[in-house]
């Protein structure tokens, strides 16, 4: 397949760029390749969430103008955000976990949608910001279990608070543009992006770091439930995507809109397919598959619909299945073997842009 567009380095070089959420796994690559374009990144977030983390190894705050700031402060990032003054937003803090928003509801509504909303209110006095882009999750649409992918303009809602509070999260993503920020020029668009693997990921109750964990330590992974259904893509489909999308909103602030990023529809698999995948780089690796009956409520069949992305902005992911799972188990086995983390990162960028 043809691919019609990708990052252009001359967009990003010099340009202030804030981003939220710069610690995690997604924010670190993020963060990782806009300073390659030679962006100018400021970076607002919690310290690591996880001990190893990508953001540490690469030394983001040596990439960066790193700073600790809490969403669910707005003076603090009101104060932030007006030092920062930055020309293109990228927010990608957030609560991010399912079996968490569990645990603790009230926090993960705090971040996901306060946050949020903290974020977007400090841009309403922020001179010089063009563009920003929102990223929620794929858990963002009302899951009817029904087996065809999710469109844009689906109804939005979630059973889990995580999903819930996403799909809040877009209401007030949608409410700030056009009540506040559209009339500022400044173009605000939704990502909603599927499960995400790569190298660098040690999150809790994630697939495939739970798997590294359990086959390098010799035991058996427990798997709840393999026979749910996601669209899984390499990590640095979706941030090639929002990349792509800040640069055209930057053009054509008329593109505003919410777009999913995500695989072929054809692509999304099952747990159980990926872990297979993922086996065969572990010799004798066990797992031990539930019945599905274990553990909270989660959905059970989820795919998007990315027909938006691939006609309006020129996106497709390039890395499939098979692929993005083989070099998330490679990039974590050059790790662990002592390989530089900002090379393996380098390669995978440099290997995504060649594979037009």
């Amino acid at each position: 397949m043809q691919h019609s567009f990708q990052p252009d380095p001359k967009f990003w070089r010099d340009r202030r760029v804030l981003l939220t959420g710069h610690t995690g796994f997604k924010g670190a690559w993020l963060a990782f390749w806009l300073e390659r374009m030679g962006a100018r990144v400021t970076g607002l977030a919690l310290p690591p969430a996880t001990n190893p983390s990508l953001s540490e190894q690469l030394q983001i705050d040596r990439l960066c103008d790193s700073r600790l700031v809490d969403i669910r402060d707005p003076q603090a990032v009101e104060a932030a955000v007006s030092s920062a003054r930055p020309e293109v937003v990228f927010h990608l803090a957030a609560q991010a976990l399912v079996r968490e928003s569990y645990r603790e509801p009230l926090a993960t509504f705090a971040t996901n949608v306060l946050g949020t909303a903290h974020v977007l209110d400090a841009l309403r006095r922020s001179p010089d910001t063009r563009v920003a882009v929102m990223v929620t999750t794929d858990k963002v649409y009302r899951n009817r279990e029904w087996h065809w992918p999710y469109r844009e303009d689906d109804a939005l809602g979630g059973h889990d608070p995580y999903s819930a509070s996403k799909a809040s999260s877009e209401s007030v993503i949608e409410s700030w543009r056009l009540s506040f920020l559209q009339e500022r020029g400044v173009a605000v668009a939704s990502a909603r992006a599927g499960n995400v693997i790569g190298g660098g990921d040690w999150s809790a109750d994630r697939l495939l770091p739970d798997a590294l964990r359990a086959w390098q330590s010799g035991d058996v992974l427990d798997i709840r439930r393999p026979d749910a259904i996601r669209p899984w893509q390499h990590v640095l489909d979706p941030l090639a995507g929002y990349i792509i999308l800040a640069e055209r909103l930057w053009k054509d602030a008329s593109l505003a809109d919410a777009y999913n990023f995500g695989p072929q529809t054809h692509e999304a698999a099952s747990v159980r397919e990926v872990i297979e995948i993922a086996r065969q780089q572990f010799p004798g690796a066990q797992v031990r598959y539930g019945d599905g009956s274990a553990g909270p409520h989660e959905a059970g069949w989820l795919a998007l619909e990315t027909a938006r992305a691939r006609k309006v902005l020129g996106v497709s992911p390039r890395f499939p299945l098979q692929g993005a799972v083989a070099r998330t188990m490679a990039w974590h086995a050059s790790q662990a073997r002592g390989a530089d983390v900002h090379q393996l990162c380098a390669d995978d960028i440099a290997d995504w842009l060649e594979s037009v």
